[in-house]
């Protein structure tokens, strides 16, 4: 293994908290593999890239020599994580926990190394769980310290609703920490409340404490809001390659760091000089987009695929001739109707191609438009929402042209 110094300088790049740091220095100077803890609830079938970053993570740990535990939380999931909710989450039934977690590991694995990663599902120890032992875990917790969550505290305050079972989640993936052993236990910066009631339980069991470690969320394509599916700022692991490079190539140049260091497989040294290219001025965020996106389409879809992509995207954006003053809309244009379609005739209008709806009609029955470059059929009036994410353009003619962003 590596230095304990060399290998924080990995753990450490693009971390939020590790706490203890010494604690973890310690854990590291024993020279054996730790066991790196991940829970996650299947809530969604489909990932994205702001979920994979506690996954690439994980990676840098397996990389280094340690092993990681993926907890399947099919236990955990079915009273949902109140973490970051101004509402209690609606729960799932324990079959679309079991097929969102299909897909979520097998997406999972595109990051994890498969031969160092030991899957687990938390329902084998919670759901067998009887009241005797319900009431010396929850024993070990108080009401006050729960209600010093900021997300609590909030809902508390401001009057609105906290369930009861709610308060259960810290203390159910807790224990999952002392089921399997973890030596350290990662998640996003608002998960730090639940890992540091880990630390507490396993204390209290006279187990040697966990460490906590969190990422940051990724910003989206937006540049300014969280990477969500529900603000359309989101690359997708499952993609297509071509979509995936072309909704990479349309973030905003000062985001360009964040992603390279917590999305791509570049080591933390060339990291770091993108970083310090962008401070001193001497970056070319264009040419260093397209390098992100043929790594990260690389990563996703195969070694090749993503020079492919770039392939794809030059000829498409040279045969439209995408004028660089493009004006740009915001996303929250695209709104959805009642029947989950987008009228894009009124969407026309609200990009400013045409000044109504019903000149949006007659363009869109002439043939003249186009939604990133593909021709729009005839009576097309209402398209699938898929078809728009940051950096679609839409154009009318060879003059008329519109960039969501």
């Amino acid at each position: 293994m590596l230095s304990v110094d060399e290998q924080l300088k990995v753990i450490l790049s693009g971390t939020m908290q590790v706490v203890p740091l010494e604690e973890l220095k310690k854990k590291l100077a024993k020279g054996e593999p730790l066991n790196i803890k991940l829970g996650v609830d299947p809530t969604s079938p489909d990932l994205h890239l702001g979920h994979a970053v506690p996954l690439r993570k994980m990676r840098q740990f397996q990389d280094l020599g340690h092993h990681v535990t993926l907890i399947i939380g099919n236990g955990t999931a079915l009273i949902g994580d109140p973490s970051g909710r101004d509402s209690t989450r609606p729960p799932l039934t324990e079959e679309q926990v079991e097929a969102n977690a299909k897909t979520y590991v097998a997406q999972a694995m595109k990051v994890l190394d498969p031969q160092k990663t030991t899957i687990v599902h938390n329902g084998d120890w919670l759901k067998p769980l009887d009241l005797s032992k319900m009431l010396e875990l929850m024993s070990q917790f108080n009401v006050a310290r729960i209600l010093e969550r900021e997300d609590f505290h909030n809902r508390y305050t401001n009057g609105l609703s906290i369930s009861l079972h709610e308060f259960i989640y810290p203390v159910l993936q807790a224990y999952d920490s002392v089921v399997i052993k973890a030596d350290l236990e990662m998640g996003g910066n608002d998960q730090i409340f639940n890992l540091l009631a880990g630390r507490d339980l396993m204390r209290s069991m006279d187990m040697e404490p966990q460490v906590a470690l969190t990422v940051p969320l990724l910003v989206g394509l937006d540049g300014h809001k969280k990477m969500s599916k529900s603000y359309k700022n989101y690359v997708g692991l499952t993609d297509a390659p071509n979509d995936m490079y072309g909704k990479l190539m349309s973030i905003a140049d000062e985001i360009v760091p964040m992603y390279f260091r917590l999305c791509s497989t570049l080591p933390v040294d060339e990291v770091d000089a993108i970083d310090k290219a962008f401070e001193d001025g001497t970056a070319d965020p264009y040419k260093l987009k397209r390098q992100l996106a043929r790594n990260i389409v690389d990563l996703y879809h195969g070694e090749g695929e993503g020079q492919k992509a770039e392939d794809a995207f030059d000829a498409q954006f040279k045969k439209n001739e995408v004028p660089e003053d493009i004006k740009e809309f915001p996303m929250s244009l695209v709104v959805t109707n009642d029947e989950g379609k987008v009228y894009l005739a009124k969407l026309l209008a609200d990009l400013e191609i045409c000044k109504s709806a019903g000149e949006g009609r007659r363009l869109i029955d002439g043939g003249g438009v186009k939604v990133n470059g593909e021709p729009v059929a005839p009576k097309s009036y209402n398209v699938d929402p898929t078809l728009f994410s940051a950096g679609t353009t839409v154009q009318s003619g060879k003059k008329r042209w519109a960039k969501l962003v």
